[in-house]
């Protein structure tokens, strides 16, 4: 049975900073795009970051550009998000996804995984 399941989520000030973990379990993620959406209260799912398979390119939704950071870890079947300078629009549920068919797949948010997500709040 395949698993996504994020951890490091909480509180946090504005200007503060979170390191998002996702462990994914099932079968080897190693040749799977990963990535990580987010959908706040009253609003749509929308893609936050996707990284290659091989790590060696990544992308990102324009308003956490230069804020963020999506790394993977292939021999620990792990894809992490470091969030710095986050702000309180940055509030919300965050979800790691992972899917066989690349990058444009998770962009495109037709994704064979998702975790269960976990939350972020980012007070003023």
């Amino acid at each position: 049975q395949v698993q996504l399941v994020e951890s490091g989520g909480g509180l946090v000030q504005a200007g503060g900073s979170l390191r998002l973990s996702c462990a994914a379990s099932g079968r080897t993620f190693s040749t799977y795009a990963m990535g990580w959406f987010r959908q706040a209260p009253g609003k749509e799912r929308e893609f936050v970051a996707v990284i290659h398979w091989n790590g060696a390119n990544t992308y990102y939704v324009d308003s956490v550009k230069g804020r963020f950071t999506i790394s993977r870890d292939n021999a620990k079947n792990a894809v992490y998000l470091q969030m710095n300078s986050l702000k309180p629009e940055d509030t919300a549920v965050y979800f790691c996804v992972a899917d066989p068919r690349g990058l444009r797949a998770v962009v495109a948010g037709t994704i064979m995984y998702w975790g269960q997500g976990t939350q972020v709040t980012v007070s003023s």
